[in-house]
């Protein structure tokens, strides 16, 4: 029968052993990110975490409402903005680990969820067209491109008193796919993700149109925590196959 001494020297090596097996702990990054980019930021986060084993939760809604959230002391590590008047509004707040950085430039489309329609800026003034969905200027940046779009063209004056305007681009989204508007503005990378390819009728908008949509991150200061996980996800962001993914959006990247 083996010594006391013997059995205890055997548990301490079985618990180094088991312990030394227990697969290392990840932190999970918390990513807030612009409407437009729900699809295409799934599909990034989901590569990323493939490469480095780092799991990302997502939030996402307008970027006005996320600046907000972040300034309030949301706990998000980085912000995936849809333009970089945010990013710089949370910079210029010290709340940013660095300054922003654009990754791609967002598209316009006018989309359409009735057979009956075929898209065009001309179709707006029409009299049967009673709805035209998009995102709060205010808050979202391609709702903005949107009334540039109107504005430009000399007709918002004409469709103003159509004009519906969702929470964010996702929820214009809604409008639109449920039909409850006839017509509505919309990102190109929406009409492009797997989930509605193929759906509806849509067009993309002359970018002379609109002002650039320059889409741009920061990673935001938190406290007590390590930013290594975070930085490998920016870094991500700006990667060959990142900026496949972006491209397979409808998105526009620079090499």
């Amino acid at each position: 029968m083996p010594k006391p001494t013997i059995i205890i020297t055997i548990s301490i090596i079985t618990l180094l052993l088991l312990l030394g097996c227990k697969q290392p702990e990840r932190d999970v990054i918390t990513i807030a990110a612009a409407a437009n980019m729900q699809f295409s930021i799934a599909k990034i986060s989901k590569a990323f975490t493939k490469q480095t084993g780092i799991q990302c939760e997502l939030v996402i809604s307008s970027s006005g409402k996320l600046t907000a959230q972040i300034k309030e002391g949301a706990p998000y590590d980085i912000f995936v903005s849809a333009n970089m008047k945010y990013p710089n509004e949370i910079y210029a707040s010290d709340l940013a680990v660095h300054p922003p950085k654009i990754y791609g430039y967002g598209q316009l489309v006018l989309w359409s969820m009735y057979d009956s329609i075929r898209p065009s800026l001309g179709i707006l003034t029409n009299e049967s067209l009673q709805h035209i969905a998009l995102a709060n200027p205010k808050t979202a940046p391609y709702g903005q491109a949107a009334i540039e779009v109107l504005e430009n063209n000399n007709i918002y004056n004409q469709v103003k008193d159509k004009l519906v305007y969702g929470e964010s681009i996702a929820q214009a989204n809604q409008f639109i796919t449920s039909k409850s508007s006839e017509i509505g503005f919309t990102a190109k990378s929406v009409v492009l993700s797997p989930k509605m390819k193929g759906k509806g009728h849509w067009i993309a908008l002359d970018e002379k149109m609109y002002l650039p949509i320059e889409q741009g991150v920061v990673m935001i200061k938190t406290e007590n925590r390590d930013f290594e996980d975070t930085r490998q996800f920016y870094n991500f962001l700006f990667s060959k196959e990142a900026k496949e993914i972006l491209e397979e959006f409808g998105y526009l990247v620079a090499q």
